[in-house]
């Protein structure tokens, strides 16, 4: 299975230099020269980093197939992979997104929707749930709000604190009309 670790944003100087949105725990590990990457669309790959460095908190990449701003230019938005088969299992602490999309997420007893992706965020990461209405919260991914993760039997379990699941209803977004006649 193939884990995504990078998307490629815009180009960075004339030699055909890219910056990425990393997507990793891990990226002093995953971005070293050599790495080759699975791209979607397949077209644009694969491609192989030549070159790893941060600029400021940005992460640019150099790979061996890309001489030019031109090109960099034509890799914009590409998705990069590595295949998991790859990975070390020595980190039971984490979860990948493909691990929990599709769990149910049940508070107790009641299902309450679905993962249907977790946001990698710099302090803390975020489960998207959808609920069975179509409206999509978002969980702080944190062992008090989801003390379980339970992937044998399709579902997440959560103790979300009151007014969770109301802060993106219709009612929650609309303007307080409270005090006029």
């Amino acid at each position: 299975m193939q884990l995504q670790v990078a998307r490629i944003g815009k180009p960075h100087g004339i030699r055909g230099e890219v910056t990425v949105q990393v997507l990793t725990d891990a990226p002093e590990d995953r971005f070293v020269p050599g790495t080759e990457f699975v791209v979607e669309p397949a077209a644009s790959g694969p491609l192989t980093v030549s070159s790893a460095r941060w600029n400021k908190d940005i992460l640019l990449l150099g790979f061996e197939e890309v001489a030019d701003r031109n090109r960099a230019e034509t890799l914009r938005g590409a998705k990069l992979f590595i295949e998991t088969e790859e990975l070390e299992e020595d980190d039971d602490e984490g979860w990948y997104e493909h691990e929990l999309v599709g769990l149910e997420a049940r508070v107790g007893p009641q299902v309450v929707g679905k993962v249907t992706a977790l946001n990698t965020m710099p302090v803390q990461d975020l489960l998207v749930v959808t609920t069975p209405a179509g409206e999509e919260v978002l969980i702080p991914f944190v062992e008090q709000i989801v003390p379980e993760v339970n992937p044998g039997e399709g579902f997440i379990l959560l103790t979300p604190p009151d007014g969770l699941f109301e802060l993106n209803s219709d009612e929650a977004a609309a303007p307080e009309t409270e005090g006029r006649d």
